[in-house]
């Protein structure tokens, strides 16, 4: 590896961090519809579903990311006999499971922050409950979500680093390697990659949220 050119180490840990990508959109394209669906479990009016998802969410929140990737690479097959076979597969599952957890959180915070007033206001004009959250609730509450989402999908960029621990060939684990053959600039220039990365994004929800200011209150 020491004998590797500089090209040839940025391709190497390019093709890390593609990894780190694949886990990123994965994660948001599952885990964004999921934490939807948690939101009304923990909202519903019927107490068992209301309680169970509210404990779920508790317990994933309260415990680390890193024992989740454990427990979801391992406990299928220590517990059932059923091992997961890809361990891209585990990393997705508790990524996309502990994201869902978080989003949801926020969606609830967005949708209880509506106030009543402007429910009531839809259904005197005639439109049903349905009708009402699709056209007076939700654009407010994809406004008010949009800062607390952007901080949680700019940390699930550099939580995809955390994917190394079960062997996935992530960048951080490409410079690592490096780093054992007496490279160390591989190391340092990863945090070039999660910095241009998230620029992008920090760019790119700060013009959805410019774009949203009419919705002001």
């Amino acid at each position: 590896m020491a004998n590797m050119t500089v090209a040839e180490i940025i391709a190497n840990l390019f093709e890390g961090f593609c990894q780190n990508g694949i886990i990123f959109i994965c994660t948001l394209l599952m885990a964004i519809p999921l934490g939807l669906i948690i939101t009304f479990g923990s909202m519903s009016k019927i107490w068992p579903v209301k309680w169970l998802t509210k404990t779920f969410v508790w317990i994933i929140r309260g415990t680390p990311l890193m024992l989740q990737l454990f427990v979801v690479l391992y406990a299928p097959g220590i517990l059932f006999d059923m091992p997961v076979k890809s361990r891209m597969t585990a990393v997705l599952i508790a990524f996309v499971i502990n994201y869902a957890a978080y989003f949801s959180e926020i969606y609830r915070g967005g949708i209880e922050g509506i106030s009543k007033g402007q429910y009531e206001a839809g259904q005197v004009l005639g439109m049903t409950k349905v009708q009402v959250f699709f056209k007076v609730v939700l654009f407010q509450v994809v406004k008010s979500i949009t800062p607390p989402m952007s901080n949680e999908i700019i940390t699930l960029v550099k939580d995809t680093s955390l994917s190394r621990v079960v062997g996935i060939p992530e960048i951080i684990m490409c410079a690592d390697r490096f780093t054992k053959s007496g490279l160390i600039w591989p190391l340092f220039s990863t945090g070039l990659y999660f910095l241009i990365f998230n620029g992008v994004l920090t760019l790119l929800f700060g013009y959805i949220e410019k774009k949203m200011n009419y919705y002001k209150n």
